[in-house]
Order: structure tokens, then sequence, then C-alpha cells
């Protein structure tokens, strides 16, 4: 990748990729939903599980098309945007509502996160985003750049694995919110479930790679790339 290089749709990929991961955190996890499906019975999700994934495809295509480094300052920037969508939900709730408005428990429901499932929200993002950009940049090379299925299912298999499994300890292990021997069950559903959002999406991820790859001239391979998470240098 050349230093410097301007394209043409990075920063749209990038403002997607934001504007889905903080929607899908801030307004998903406020309901919970239940659904019947064959093989697993009965499967309660939080609503935001089935548009977090997508955040997901949009960092698959970024690592495919500009490269790991590229996709870490995208990463970066949808943790920067998660915290302060946060904090910002935070001081709003917390801010005291006036005599006429009689809103504020249902406010408080939808946008009051504790800061425990904030931190472990925050947490198993960044982990599981960077496992996952790391894995598809490797199998890449490891490819050749063929078989772009397996990069991105196996990618987001790796990552959503990584994310499920610390943001639901983290989150409410001990807590009595969800009981400590459903936990499991839980964390099953919503992996299942987020990774089938990556297949379903499949046909589109690769429509917009190719068409990414042509109208860009790239198409990068991290042969040399630092993976070092926590370096911001494209």
């Amino acid at each position: 990748m050349t230093p410097g290089r301007a394209f043409r749709y990075y920063e749209f990929v990038m403002a997607a990729f934001v504007t889905v991961l903080i929607c899908s955190n801030l307004i998903g996890p406020a309901k919970i939903s239940q659904f019947e499906l064959p093989l697993l019975g009965t499967v309660v999700l939080g609503a935001g599980a089935l548009f977090f994934p997508i955040s997901y495809v949009f960092g698959d295509i970024l690592t495919e098309v500009y490269g790991y480094a590229r996709a870490r300052r995208v990463i970066w920037a949808g943790f920067a945007g998660l915290g302060f969508a946060s904090f910002m939900a935070a001081v709003v709730v917390a801010l005291p509502p006036a005599p006429f408005w009689q809103y504020q428990p249902e406010y408080e429901v939808a946008f009051g996160s504790t800061w425990r499932i904030v931190a472990a929200s925050m947490v198993a993002y960044f982990c599981g985003e960077f496992v996952n950009s790391f894995v598809l940049a490797r199998m890449k090379i490891l490819t050749a750049g063929k078989w772009l299925w397996t990069r991105t299912i196996g990618s987001t298999v790796v990552g959503e694995a990584v994310d499920s499994a610390l943001f639901y300890p983290l989150a409410f292990y001990g807590s009595g919110i969800i009981p400590d021997d459903k936990l499991p069950l839980v964390m099953l559903a919503q992996f299942v479930a987020k990774v089938s959002v990556e297949v379903v999406f499949t046909p589109v991820t690769y429509k917009v790679v190719a068409w990414l790859k042509r109208v860009e001239n790239e198409d990068y391979y991290d042969r040399t790339t630092d993976f070092n998470p926590f370096s911001l240098k494209a």
C-alpha cells in the first residue's frame, strides 16, 4: 500500500462500519427477541445481535481490499465512536428530567446500560475485531488470495467466538441478570446467529469486494505488515 495514497471509497466504508457498530450497540441491546428456529428450538437474542455482525462484514471488506493497517485505523475509529456514544448515553440518562417529562424510566431502560456492560462490550469489540482482521489478513496470504469465502467466514468464526467468550462472562457472570448456568447457551445462540449473518451476506461481500478492488485498483496483501493493534500507522 502506498503511504498517503488517497482512496475513493475508504472513508465511506469506514463511516458504514462505525455507524453499524454504534447503532447495534446503542439501539439493539434494549430489546430482547425470541425466535423459534429449526434444530435450535426457542432462541432468545438481543436485537442488536442481528445487526452487529454486519460490522464484521465491513471489517472483512476493509482488510481484504485495503489491508490490515487501514482496517486497524477504522477499528480504532469505531472504538472511539462507541466510547463517546456510551459516555453520552450515560450523561443524558443522568441529567435530571423536567417535571412534565414522564419517560425517564423508559429512557433508562433503553439507554441506561451499566458501566460493567459498557466495559465488557468495548473489550469484546476491541479483541474480536482485531482477531477477525488479523485472521483474514493471514489467511489471505496462506490461500494466495483464493477462496474469499473461507477468509470471511473463517475470520468471523474466530472473531465472534472471541467476542462472545469475552462479553457475556464479563457483562453478566454473577450479576443475576442471566443465570450463570444459562450463559453458555446464550453465548452459543448469539455466536450461531452472528456467524449466520456473515454466511448470509457472503454473496454481497463478494460483489462489494470485487467492485472495490476494481475501482480502487487495490488488493492488498499483508506480507510485511506490523500487526501491532496499538499502532495507527497506515
